[in-house]
C-alpha cells in the first residue's frame, strides 16, 4: 500500500479511493501547502491516466488556459484537444468549451483519468468561469475525476458543488475556522479576507468588488487586521484633524457601508456587522467565521519560533512563505498600511532566513542558497545573510557568483546608508579573491 505521512497528514491509498470515490470534484483546500503530497498520490495511483497543467502568470483568462492546456497536452498525446482545439478556434462560449473538453477526456483510453488544475486562482473567477465548471462538470464523463489546486477556493461554483455531493475537499487538517467547508443546517457566513497582495475580499464564495469608496474598504481592512481596537485608535489613524464629534458621524456612515457591503452578499434583508462594541473596544462580531491570511501566515512563523522539533519548525515555516504571495494590501499608501506592510515583510525575511539555516545545518548547499537569495530580495540590508550567501558560494566553487554578490552588499549599504561592508564581510571578500 502507498502511504504518505507529513506531520498530522497522513493519505493512504485506500483511504483516499474511499473518501473521493464518486466525487467528480477533489479540492485542495485554499490553506493547506500539502499540494507535492496530494500530486504525488495522484500520480502514484493512476499514473497513466495523469494529466497536470499549472496555469502560468500569462494565462488570466479561461480561453489563454485552456489554449495552453490544449497546446502543452497535445505536445504529448497528438490526439488529445481535437474537439476543444476547434471550439476554441470558432469562438465557442464558455459552455460549448466544456462540453468539448469534456469529449476529449472521454476519448482518452484509461481505466481512470485525473485532470489536476494547480494554479487556478490566476484565473478571474467570473459568471464565464463559473459557466464553464458547472457545464464541465455536468458531463464529465464517469471515468474522469477533476482536480483543483488555488487559494480562492470559497468562490462559487464550488461551495454548491459541494453541498451536492459532487465535490470533496481534502488538506482540511489544519484550518483555521470551523466550517469552512462544513455544510451546516444553519446558515454560518463565511469571510475570507487576503491582504497579502492587492486585497480582496470573499464573502460565502462571492468577491466584495464594490466597497461605495476607498474609505470602507481601508477600515474593513484595518478592523479585521486588528481584532481588539479603541475608537480614539480608529479616529486617530483615519480622521486626527477632526473635532470628535464629526469624526464619530464619518466614523459609523462608513461603518454603516461595510456592513451594507458584506450583507449583501449574504442576505440584503439582515444586517451582519464584522464588529461589535463592549468594554471599550471593538471586536470581531459573532455573525461571520473569519479567515485571514496574514494571521496565518503569523501564526505558522511564530509557532515555528518555537518549536522544538526541526521537522515540524521546516513545516511550519514552509507553510508562513507559502501564505505570503505579495506585500500587504500593496497598492494602498495609508501610513498604517506601509507600516503593516514593512512588519510583515521582516517577518517573511525571517521565515526564509530560518528555512535557510535549516537546509545549512542539514548540508544541502543549494536549497539553503535559495532561501537566502530570497530573503534578500525582501531585505536586501541584512549583511549576514549576503555573508551566508558569500559562503555558500566559495563552498560551491561558485567564485564569480560570490564577488558579485559582495559587489551587491556594497552597492547596497552605500546607496541606502552611506556606509562600507564590515571588516568581517571585507575578510571574507579576501578570502573570496585569494581562493
Amino acid at each position: 500500500m502507498v502511504q504518505q505521512v507529513v506531520t498530522k497528514v497522513t493519505l493512504d491509498l485506500e483511504s483516499f479511493r474511499e473518501r473521493s470515490a464518486g466525487k467528480k470534484v477533489v479540492i485542495l483546500y485554499p490553506w493547506t501547502n500539502y499540494r507535492t503530497l496530494f500530486l504525488t498520490h495522484f500520480y502514484q495511483s493512476n499514473n497513466a491516466g495523469l494529466l497536470y497543467y499549472r496555469i502560468t502568470e500569462e494565462q488570466t483568462s479561461l480561453i489563454s488556459w485552456l489554449s495552453g492546456m490544449c497546446e502543452e497536452f497535445s505536445k504529448v498525446n497528438s490526439d488529445f484537444g481535437t474537439t476543444l482545439k476547434a471550439a476554441l478556434d470558432s469562438r465557442k462560449k464558455s459552455v460549448a468549451l466544456a462540453e468539448a473538453l469534456a469529449t476529449d477526456l472521454a476519448a482518452i483510453k484509461t481505466p481512470q483519468t485525473t485532470l489536476y488544475i494547480d494554479e487556478l486562482d490566476r484565473l478571474p473567477f467570473d459568471a464565464e468561469f463559473e459557466k464553464f465548471i458547472n457545464a464541465l462538470v455536468a458531463v464529465l464523463p464517469k471515468n474522469t475525476q477533476l482536480v483543483f489546486n488555488s487559494r480562492m477556493l470559497m468562490h462559487q461554483p464550488w461551495y454548491d458543488l459541494i453541498a451536492h455531493g459532487e465535490a470533496i475537499v481534502l488538506g482540511t487538517e489544519h484550518r483555521k475556522d470551523d466550517g469552512m467547508f462544513t455544510l451546516e443546517k444553519k446558515e454560518h457566513p463565511q469571510l475570507e479576507v487576503y491582504a497579502l497582495g492587492r486585497g480582496y475580499t470573499i464573502v460565502n464564495g462571492q468577491q466584495v468588488d464594490n466597497w461605495d469608496g476607498a474609505l470602507p474598504r481601508n477600515l474593513f481592512f484595518f478592523f479585521m487586521d486588528r481584532p481588539l481596537v479603541t475608537r480614539r485608535e480608529i479616529f486617530e489613524t483615519f480622521w486626527p484633524e477632526l473635532p470628535v464629534k464629526e469624526a464619530t458621524n464619518v466614523f459609523h456612515v462608513t461603518k454603516r457601508k461595510i456592513s451594507e457591503r458584506i450583507s449583501l452578499k449574504i442576505d440584503p434583508s439582515k444586517t451582519y456587522e464584522m464588529t461589535q462594541y463592549g468594554g471599550g473596544f471593538y471586536t470581531p462580531g459573532d455573525k461571520l467565521t473569519r479567515h485571514y491570511d496574514v494571521f496565518d501566515f503569523q501564526a505558522d512563523v511564530e509557532r515555528a519560533m518555537i518549536s522544538a522539533d526541526e521537522d515540524q519548525e521546516e513545516e511550519l515555516l514552509r507553510r508562513a512563505v507559502e501564505h505570503y504571495k505579495s506585500p500587504y494590501l500593496q497598492d494602498t499608501d495609508m501610513p498604517w498600511i506601509v507600516q503593516r506592510r514593512e512588519q510583515l515583510r521582516l517577518l517573511n525575511s525571517q521565515a526564509l532566513i530560518s528555512l535557510g539555516r535549516i537546509y545549512k545545518r542539514r548540508g544541502d548547499s543549494e536549497l539553503s542558497l535559495g532561501y537566502f537569495t530570497r530573503s534578500l530580495a525582501h531585505t536586501p540590508e541584512r549583511e549576514d545573510i549576503h555573508r551566508e550567501v558569500m559562503n555558500i558560494y566559495l563552498k560551491l566553487g561558485r567564485k564569480q557568483d560570490a564577488q558579485m554578490q559582495y559587489r551587491q552588499l556594497a552597492e547596497t549599504l552605500r546607496t541606502a546608508y552611506n556606509i562600507n561592508p564590515s571588516r568581517e564581510t571585507q575578510d571574507l571578500h579576501h578570502i573570496i579573491e585569494a581562493s
